[in-house]
């Protein structure tokens, strides 16, 4: 594209892709510096089409409360770091939608969060032996409160009984489980961020690809282009915040950034089962989460979701890992090959070498065909039928490849990371699970990054937006109860 286009505007702010992340940012910015002029470009023709779609994402409030990768056991011992920490990040995520909430951003709160219990699942001694010492461990624990567990077969029978139908209980089953869990539709969430945003006089422009971004003194050029009609602009902006999805390490790059020199990104994409039979879906309400297979990486963790979207409630199973050279759902299959470049080869190289398991995995999960894939599901629901099923597309995810020392070469990381340069003036997410669901506590790490001189001056607007910033719940177990409270109440989950 040609560095001559005309640049249109001058805003303090481009956010770069209309999802979850970057309308949570452009809501956290509002609210501590209301002056500042914002802009969103996004190559789709609406927000929230891609990762934040719903039925493109499992839709858990990731608090780690039965996702069972959270919690690993290595001799004997169970390390329950992770769990507690992506907690604190989803308590987060709680305060700051209730704020929301409270000052009229966010409109009505069951259109994208409900209660639903979340569940751990445990089959074969070994895993009910697992689980057992995992329940003991989180049972007392601050942030994981009305944690239950059962062996009994009638208890498993009266709390999942799509799931006892049919099963033969003479192989050992467990599950534990807490009414605390919840149910989010990040696509009407990021719609209701978009809505007011509009409001507030930010200007959306869909169907507008970034395409590069350069440096301009101390400010940034964003070039884009109109997909339907070719019309090639620029916008400078003062700061630049790249949520992008998949697409975000190739504009941070473009950008000239050194922080992500050696990155690479691995593409994986997922499908799903879903539901097509409404009287089975009335007689499931939790999230069913087991253990993953060997090799699986984190999103693939198996799980019989119940969920709500638009108000309608559904039931899905999977995800069933998947390939594509796609960085986004809507992408290119070029994506992959225009990713590579030479300082990044070793990361790739090194990560192919390390990563067979996950090869043989994602080989076994995209030859599977459909009979066999509801024979998995039939691991979960004995009783499952193909009438009842449907076979759709989840999203794309791209896992951070970061460079490492040899002989390793290249670390493939399940998580996100937040890039910035070192002045702060441009930033972006990298990675996926757990993503959507602790984007506030993300864009609070990105604002103390790149805004470092200006975080005295936002100190009590920052706690008004979430009282808890700068603390602990897990060493403050009084403050978590109270905030917990008012929380629950603002986002009606005393439902």
């Amino acid at each position: 594209m040609s560095e001559t286009a005309k640049i249109t505007d001058e805003v303090d702010v481009a956010l770069i892709g209309a999802g979850i992340v970057s309308t949570t940012l452009g809501a956290m910015l509002r609210e501590l510096q209301p002056d500042w002029t914002q802009m969103v470009l996004e190559r789709l023709d609406g927000p929230a089409l891609e990762s934040s779609s719903p039925w493109n994402n499992a839709g858990t409030g990731h608090s780690a409360l039965c996702e069972l990768n959270y919690t690993p056991e290595k001799n004997g011992l169970l390390d329950i770091t992770k769990a507690v920490n992506i907690n604190e990040k989803f308590q987060v995520s709680r305060q700051f939608w209730s704020h929301q909430v409270e000052h009229g951003v966010l409109g009505d709160p069951k259109e994208f969060i409900n209660p639903v219990p979340h569940v751990s699942l445990a089959q074969g001694q070994e895993q009910v032996d697992y689980l057992r010492r995992r329940y003991d461990t989180l049972r007392e624990h601050t942030l994981f409160p009305g944690m239950q567990f059962t062996d009994d077969k009638d208890v498993f029978s009266e709390k999942l009984p799509l799931m006892a139908k049919g099963r033969d209980f003479s192989e050992p089953v467990a599950i534990s489980w807490t009414e605390a869990g919840t149910d989010i539709n990040y696509g009407a969430l990021t719609r209701q961020f978009v809505a007011h945003a509009e409001k507030a006089g930010t200007e959306f422009r869909y169907g507008h690809e970034v395409t590069r971004i350069r440096p301009d003194g101390d400010k940034w050029i964003v070039y884009y282009k109109n997909v339907h009609t070719g019309d090639r602009k620029a916008v400078r902006a003062n700061f630049v915040f790249v949520g992008a999805g998949g697409y975000a390490l190739d504009l941070l790059r473009s950008a000239g950034l050194n922080e992500v020199r050696g990155i690479a990104g691995f593409p994986i994409s997922g499908m799903w089962l879903r539901c097509t039979n409404p009287e089975l879906i009335e007689q499931h309400r939790a999230k069913v989460y087991g253990k993953a297979r060997v090799g699986a990486p984190p999103m693939s963790v198996p799980h019989l979701d119940t969920r709500v979207i638009d108000g309608e409630k559904g039931l899905l199973f999977g995800p069933y890992g998947g390939w594509t050279p796609k960085f986004l759902k809507k992408g290119s299959y070029l994506d992959l090959f225009k990713s590579i470049r030479p300082d990044n080869i070793p990361s790739y190289l090194g990560v192919a070498v390390q990563e067979f398991d996950l090869t043989k995995y994602l080989i076994s999960e995209v030859t599977k065909n459909f009979d066999a894939r509801m024979e998995t599901l039939r691991e979960y629901m004995p009783t499952a039928e193909g009438k009842d099923w449907e076979l759709i597309v989840a999203g794309q995810r791209v896992q951070v490849i970061r460079p490492a020392p040899a002989p390793r070469f290249g670390s493939l990381e399940f998580g996100t990371a937040v890039i910035n340069n070192s002045e702060g003036s441009i930033a972006g997410l990298l990675g996926a699970s757990p993503g959507a669901s602790i984007a506030p506590a993300a864009m609070l790490e990105l604002l103390e990054r790149c805004f470092g001189e200006r975080m005295i001056d936002w100190s009590d607007k920052l706690h008004e937006l979430i009282p808890s910033y700068g603390r602990k719940f897990a060493v403050e177990p009084e403050l978590f109860a109270e905030t917990w409270e008012r929380t629950q109440n603002t986002l009606q989950l005393n439902r």
